[in-house]
């Protein structure tokens, strides 16, 4: 009998969801899940036949959930999938078979749960130490973005968006600039505005979370304030995703947006456009009993608006017009 998909699928959304870290407190910079005890002899052997079941098509589905299950057990497991024959190239045989389903959008809940469980475990190879650089270097994550691109809003695709920002998140986590020239070069920025425009509420909380890390690079905040049109694109989707706050409260997504707005404001030609776009829910109290149990973010909110309002012009340089600031502060 085939296991009902939506137990696992719970599960992915609070993976991806614990890179965060808690609602009312910062992102915890330890990656990677908590091991309980070490693995027995026993588990090591059953991992190592799973890992070789992988190869054979008919034992793959059932290896996928195993290795899956035993992902917090097993602390090196990630080494043990990277180096061993044909593993990787399994594991993407599982997403390039998928990739004839997405257009037009017929993704069962099996098949999205199947495929899961593979980026689950690819979710792995990134968050190790020991494999996060040679997955990054074999460009493992291009073969997620058409994942990320979709619009369907059916479960099976919803989930499977999860999952693939998941992975990201866990290339992000550790701030190594590396993976931020990667993800910026590879465009995963309009990936992600796409979906904190019109994905679910989890979706849109770590695809926030990995734009937030990709800002505060110096680098990644560089690229997005270079050009007016980088610029306005990020402020008009945070500014589309305050007014959806304002209906429908999330206390988690709120502090990234902000936190993305605080990071913007250290350019100085984005703090003089902010202070004429930024928007007046984030200054009017709006979201006050939203973050009542987050001191962090209230500190950041009151420090943004801190920031905007005490922007001085500098020395010899008149003020820019407050109808074309946008324009004029950055070039197209």
């Amino acid at each position: 009998m085939t296991q009902s998909p939506t137990p696992y699928f719970r599960k992915t959304n609070m993976m991806n969801l614990s890179a965060l870290g808690p609602a009312t407190g910062a992102v915890p910079a330890s990656p990677g899940p908590m091991y309980q005890s070490q693995p027995t002899a026993d588990e090591i052997r059953n991992v190592c036949k799973w890992i070789n079941d992988l190869l054979n098509p008919e034992s793959r589905e059932t290896a996928l959930n195993e290795l899956c299950n035993k992902r917090e057990r097993v602390p090196d497991l990630a080494p043990l999938l990277w180096n061993s024959f044909g593993t990787i190239s399994a594991l993407l045989q599982e997403i390039i078979n998928v990739y004839p389903l997405l257009n037009p959008p017929c993704l069962t809940a099996h098949q999205s749960n199947r495929l899961c469980n593979a980026l689950a475990l690819l979710q792995c190879v990134a968050s190790h130490p020991e494999t996060r650089n040679q997955f990054l270097q074999a460009h493992i994550p291009l073969y997620l973005y058409p994942f990320l691109h979709t619009g369907s809003k059916t479960r099976p695709f919803e989930y499977l968006r999860l999952t693939s920002l998941g992975v990201i998140g866990a290339l992000v986590k550790t701030d190594e600039q590396e993976v931020i020239e990667f993800l910026i070069k590879t465009e995963v920025i309009p990936l992600c505005l796409r979906i904190m425009e019109n994905g679910s509420e989890l979706s849109k909380t770590v695809a926030t979370y990995i734009l937030q890390k990709i800002l505060q690079d110096d680098n990644g905040l560089q690229y997005i304030c270079q050009t007016y049109d980088r610029f306005s694109h990020v402020a008009m989707i945070l500014g589309k995703m305050v007014l959806q706050l304002q209906k429908d409260q999330s206390a988690r997504l709120l502090k990234h947006v902000i936190r993305c707005y605080l990071r913007l404001a250290d350019n100085a030609r984005a703090r003089e456009a902010l202070r004429k776009c930024l928007p007046d829910q984030l200054k009017d109290g709006t979201f006050e009993g939203c973050l009542r149990e987050d001191a962090t973010a209230r500190k950041w909110l009151q420090q943004l608006i801190e920031t905007l309002e005490n922007t001085m012009q500098g020395p010899g340089q008149p003020m820019s017009n407050p109808t074309s600031i946008l324009s004029q502060t950055m070039p197209h």
